[in-house]
């Protein structure tokens, strides 16, 4: 059975203060995070999803509320 494989990643680096990686990296243990590179992913991933969808909700809202001037309501 051949595995398909996704295009190879490019990565780079970000510097963060001593202190708070190895914070992080205690706090990464035992929980399945093979690095803090991995969960520092996870957690951008998790934070620009959610902006993207706050961002959606105000447009949709800036959407209703024109309809609803159009129509009079406000």
């Amino acid at each position: 059975m051949k595995v398909k494989r996704e295009k190879k990643q490019e990565f780079t680096s970000i510097s963060i203060p001593l202190p708070l990686f190895k914070k992080v990296e205690k706090h990464i243990q035992n929980t399945g995070f093979q690095s803090v590179s991995s969960y520092m992913s996870f957690l951008l991933r998790i934070i620009l999803s959610e902006k993207n969808l706050d961002d959606k909700k105000f447009y949709e809202a800036k959407l209703i509320r024109k309809k609803l001037k159009q129509l009079g309501y406000i």
